[in-house]
């Protein structure tokens, strides 16, 4: 970060997402639909891992 100029605060709304659609299991916790015969439940929580290692990203590297 340069001396003198602020952080993109906004940016970090964007971690909220994964915790957002993570919240309520209920939501998710369903068989189908399966992806590779893995039940939705797992392949989405394992979705957001990933969302979620990009969207840290672009915050960390935006920030700096």
């Amino acid at each position: 970060m340069r001396p003198g100029s602020q952080p993109n605060r906004t940016l970090w709304w964007l971690l909220l997402l994964p915790f957002v659609a993570l919240l309520v299991p209920g939501l998710y916790a369903r068989q189908s639909p399966e992806l590779f015969g893995f039940p939705f439940f797992y392949w989405y929580q394992f979705a957001w891992l990933l969302v979620t290692c990009g969207l840290t990203a672009i915050v960390y590297l935006r920030s700096r």
